[in-house]
């Protein structure tokens, strides 16, 4: 069985987010997903929801087979215990394909590492981040 991983931090769930655990699933037979501690996130705005909240929510997706949150200081702790045949990186997450395969391989974790493919949309007006859509409920709820 190929065991495949995602990771993110998956504030307010959006089709991106949905498409990008779709492509990650196909990939393999089980996936799992690591959702990032708030405060490990440093790359971006911190969360809007907090753990928890975001943890139940990607593990209620139809892809998602189990859902894990981010260890506060080590965030290759979940993966070596997972120990997944394939990361699946985000379409547009910050994170170096080729140094965290060499992570990986430090560690002694035998896992290729992909990145899922854009969110092509088929309707208009999809928002696919969630600093997008801040700014829409910004932006509309500012005349209020």
């Amino acid at each position: 069985m190929t065991k495949v991983l995602a990771q993110g931090t998956f504030d307010l769930l959006h089709p991106g987010h949905l498409h990008y655990l779709r492509e990650a699933k196909a990939m393999g037979e089980q996936l799992h997903v690591i959702v990032a501690r708030g405060e490990n996130v440093t790359h971006k705005q911190p969360p809007v929801l907090p753990d928890q909240q975001r943890l139940e929510m990607v593990a209620a997706l139809n892809p998602v087979d189990a859902a894990h949150i981010g260890h506060p200081e080590d965030i290759f702790v979940p993966v070596e215990r997972i120990d997944p045949d394939v990361l699946v990186l985000g379409y547009d997450q910050h994170h170096d394909e080729e140094k965290i395969a060499d992570a990986l391989t430090d560690r002694g974790i035998d896992c290729a590492v992909r990145r899922a493919n854009a969110c092509d949309t088929e309707y208009d007006g999809a928002v696919l981040s969630t600093g997008e859509i801040i700014d829409r409920i910004l932006q509309n709820r500012d005349g209020e």
